[in-house]
């Protein structure tokens, strides 16, 4: 897969941004780039290979540091709401954005 000028200025637009044509060629390459590395890697066979939950487990034995899962706050929604400009039935309120 190999992006087009096109497809970096349909992005930038989307993130908002301004690019001049010179970071706009930058980009494109180093766009393609990534999707090249991504390319490489979704072709490796990972058929078997168990996920690692850290990169230290591939060398040495890691122990995980489990806490219990238990409520350690009360609730202060009331309190985190008040300087909301809106809020509804316990929610906050904010303009539509997207039509």
């Amino acid at each position: 897969m190999s992006l087009t000028p096109d497809d970096v200025s349909r992005i930038a637009h989307l993130a908002r941004l301004e690019l001049q044509p010179a970071e706009s060629e930058a980009l494109l390459g180093n766009l393609n780039d990534f999707f090249a590395i991504v390319g490489q890697m979704s072709a490796v066979d990972t058929a078997g290979v168990e996920p690692l939950y850290t990169p230290l487990s591939a060398v040495q034995e890691v122990a995980l540091r489990l806490r219990e899962d238990a409520v350690t706050e009360s609730n202060q929604r009331e309190l985190n709401q008040r300087s909301a400009p809106a809020v509804e039935d316990g929610l906050f309120l904010v303009p539509k954005v997207i039509e």
